[in-house]
């Protein structure tokens, strides 16, 4: 068998996160000699789906926060923190006696992200074939939290979110609903010419000022509006407002009747990572997991030099990572939850031909930051029968964890009525920060060096995070690139030409 070292290599990408594995797809079919590296035993890096054994050594990896400085020296310095912390797990004492299971009847998801069907990403799956090896869930119904007043008791509500729904809906008087029909007008064409004039003066403004001003929309249907942006700061702008609402709505029905958005089953972003990975491997790439590569020097300046922790030396022409620290702008808590009970009023269809939800989305809380949370059941592959994985997420503060754990038996509670009657059997909480957007890229000596920044903050994926793979292609292949061919294959010859394929 010929050394990993006798050749060099035309590129190294180290973790196998989902930008990480979309170049690896990307070039599959490039005939390049790709070496792909993760340090982790598993496949996802940041956006892995966890068993509980893999929950636990996560949450003992990221257990603290950790911090270095940017640069050498200097007053000023900008302070770098690990992409992932704070990590820790919790379950009652009796978790097995009351229904918790193996821990490998659990994929519990860093990156559990929906994806509109108007998304980039979909239509890069489908143009690469990779989508076959996808199975799809629909994201069903949006609702908001409605805490008790007036003797009643606390609700979710939930969202009126396209035409039909807003002339079905009882609760809505007659004059707020055509107040909300020509809100809804407005931003499927607000882009337009005509309506332009209406917004870009105020494009930086608070959303919910503009909803009042022009919309006359009274409280509630502000809070509605403002949820179905699913933004975590609570102070989403106009011109990012309307383009999320937008998203929203022109999603719904192109998949089928009744839905907006998808979900990949096993584990959301995680699975398409391993999908583009095996993809990577069918084209000749080479995969190594539980494998780390440090670089060192290097007697040929025109190539990088790496040791893998199996003690063998490679070299590159180019070297591709993903950033583990980073000069936070931004940082968020999650906790994932793992209840007993299905949750079944939050699953139901509504929309005659539409498919059975996995998934749905509820707006907890509104202050001081939102709190969301995405509510899966065991359809997507990530718990038993019987039983939901929850997904909740704020902006990190020093009550954060505190304030999840709240919002999680607010949730409970306002679906089942009683929150002992649906314990929770388990529960991972951390933390992880997000900076620039952008690569940055680097020469090591005539070698290029692109590191990947971490996915966009948002609980919808965001097509932007897409740009940073493309430059990543560009720069692995060098003139050999023809943008018309990125991520554009015909069917390997054996693939079921009965598959599906979406127009």
């Amino acid at each position: 068998m010929e050394s990993l070292g006798e050749k060099p290599w035309d590129v190294v990408i180290c973790g196998t996160g989902l930008q990480q594995s979309l170049l690896a797809l990307a070039l599959s079919r490039s005939k390049k000699r790709v070496l792909h590296t993760d340090p982790n035993d598993y496949y996802g890096q940041h956006e892995a789906a966890l068993t509980l054994q893999d929950a636990e050594s996560f949450a003992a990896k990221y257990a603290a926060s950790t911090s270095t400085s940017s640069s050498e020296g200097g007053e000023g310095e900008e302070k770098k923190q690990s992409v992932l912390r704070n990590a820790t797990v919790w379950k009652p004492d009796d978790a097995e006696a009351q229904g918790l299971k193996f821990p490998r009847a659990y994929s519990l998801a860093l990156a559990p992200q929906i994806i509109h069907t108007k998304s980039k990403l979909l239509s890069s799956l489908v143009s690469s074939r990779a989508y076959r090896q996808v199975e799809f869930l629909a994201v069903g119904s949006f609702f908001v939290y409605e805490p008790a007043k007036d003797g009643s008791v606390p609700k979710l509500s939930r969202i009126p979110s396209s035409r039909e729904d807003v002339f079905s809906s009882q609760s809505i008087p007659a004059r707020s609903k055509r107040s909300l029909m020509k809100f809804l007008k407005f931003v499927l064409d607000f882009e337009s010419d005509d309506q332009k004039p209406l917004w870009e003066g105020q494009a930086d403004a608070p959303l919910a000022d503009f909803l009042t001003a022009q919309f006359k929309l009274d409280d509630d249907l502000k809070r509605y509006v403002v949820a179905l942006t699913l933004a975590l700061d609570g102070k989403v702008s106009v011109a990012s407002g309307l383009a999320a609402i937008n998203r929203h709505l022109t999603s719904i029905g192109m998949f089928g009747p009744g839905f907006c958005a998808v979900y990949p089953k096993w584990g959301g972003l995680s699975e398409i990572a391993q999908v583009a990975c095996r993809a990577g491997a069918v084209g000749g790439g080479i995969y190594m997991l539980d494998t780390t590569a440090t670089m060192k020097p290097s007697v040929d300046n025109e190539k990088v030099s790496l040791q893998l922790s199996n003690d063998d030396t490679v070299e590159a022409n180019s070297l591709i990572t993903g950033q583990e620290t980073t000069v936070a702008t931004k940082v968020i808590s999650r906790l994932v939850a793992v209840v007993k009970s299905p949750l079944k009023p939050l699953f139901q269809v509504l929309v005659e031909g539409s498919p059975p939800p996995a998934v749905a989305v509820v707006a907890v809380s509104s202050a001081p930051s939102p709190i969301y949370a995405l509510i899966h059941s065991s359809d997507t592959g990530e718990c038993t029968v019987g039983q939901c994985v929850i997904y909740l997420t704020t902006l990190s503060t020093v009550n954060s964890k505190h304030e999840l754990e709240q919002a999680l038996s607010m949730l409970v509670n306002a679906v089942e009525g009683d929150e002992s009657a649906s314990p929770c059997l388990y529960q991972l909480y951390y933390e992880k920060a997000f900076g620039d957007k952008a690569s940055t890229t680097e020469n090591l000596g005539a070698t290029p060096n692109l590191s990947f920044p971490p996915l966009s903050a948002t609980l919808a994926f965001e097509d932007s995070d897409l740009e940073a793979v493309k430059a990543a292609w560009g720069l692995v292949l060098g003139d050999e690139a023809d943008e018309e061919t990125y991520l554009v294959f015909e069917d390997r010859e054996g693939a079921d030409a009965e598959d599906e394929v979406y127009e």
